[in-house]
């Protein structure tokens, strides 16, 4: 009797283990072009048909932001609030700066979110986007209706990778606790089994580390904005994370050579000129993330880099 008894517990203490992952980063692109908010220079950011149509420019990665609303929901959003450039109120009203910020979706149910209108008004900063009236979506559905389009149009499967748009003061006023948004994005990703495709990043160091302790086999990214330097930044991490991803005027080859020595790789943010891009791949980066995805594939450089033909 007490050996079943041992036995049975040895049995119910292994079932509450977590589930050993290896790191899907062998599978990473060996470049990776990333589409920023989707095609954001081509039509309007964080919404399903801007992450359509970055496919239509070779990208490995489709790159957007999340945030999370009253009811729990992970919505595509670079802020927590609707911006006042981009935004509509549901009756066709403009969002104005003065009440862009009280406009919060971590106090509004999805059900509201989604009446607000964030594709008609084309962004002062990106004149080529064509306007496309869209709502913030989900990020169940936009995975879900990428997935299905990527099948149906039979084009080669993307990586994810997912920015958590919060900091520190943000906590229980835009955004809940890291511990909490990181357990909404993990359990999202890994019901709809895009894990091993997806990399988290953030400008908040405790976002990663709560994804960390959830699953160390996540690559996670740290966002740099700073001039505080690579010993500096990885100190606040607290580990090594897979991807280094500073602002692109950050970079030089000094620091290229530095990051992948310590075994990441580096892909800069947010580089949209061409001749900025050719400059930094010289540099040997791993990777651009840029809101024009249709410059990048223009470049020889980009296409030697993907394995592709430069478009006729």
């Amino acid at each position: 009797m007490k050996i079943c008894l041992l036995f049975t517990l040895a049995l119910l203490l292994s079932s509450c283990q977590p589930t050993i992952r290896e790191s899907p980063m062998d599978t990473h692109p060996a470049f990776d072009l990333q589409g920023h908010r989707g095609a954001r220079g081509l039509l309007p950011e964080n919404t399903i048909p801007s992450l359509k149509e970055a496919l239509r420019y070779s990208v490995t990665t489709l790159e957007f932001d999340v945030v999370v609303s009253a009811d729990s929901q992970l919505v595509l959003s670079h802020e927590p609030w609707f911006h006042h450039h981009i935004s509509s109120h549901p009756d066709g009203r403009a969002v104005s700066e003065a009440e862009a910020a009280d406009i919060n979706m971590y106090r509004m149910r999805y059900d509201e979110i989604a009446r607000f209108d964030v594709g008609q008004r084309i962004h002062p900063d990106f004149p080529e986007q064509t306007p496309q009236p869209s709502p913030k979506p989900r990020l169940s559905d936009a995975l879900t209706h990428v997935m299905a389009h990527i099948q149906v149009e039979e084009l080669p499967d993307v990586w994810f990778n997912i920015e958590t748009k919060t900091r520190p003061e943000y906590y229980d006023v835009y955004t809940p606790q890291p511990d909490v948004f990181a357990s909404l994005l993990y359990n999202t990703l890994r019901d709809l089994d895009v894990l091993d495709r997806t990399t988290v990043q953030s400008f908040d160091v405790n976002t990663l580390k709560a994804m960390r302790r959830l699953d160390p086999a996540v690559p996670l990214v740290l966002l740099v904005y700073n001039e505080n330097g690579l010993d500096w930044n990885l100190e606040q991490l607290g580990f090594t994370p897979a991807i280094y991803s500073p602002y692109f005027r950050l970079v030089d080859r000094e620091l290229v050579q530095s990051v992948q020595h310590q075994g990441m790789k580096i892909i800069p943010w947010t580089v949209n000129e061409p001749g900025d891009m050719v400059n930094l791949i010289r540099m040997g980066v791993d990777g651009l993330i840029t809101d024009y995805p249709n410059r990048a594939i223009g470049l020889p450089e980009v296409c030697e880099k993907l394995g592709i033909e430069v478009p006729g």
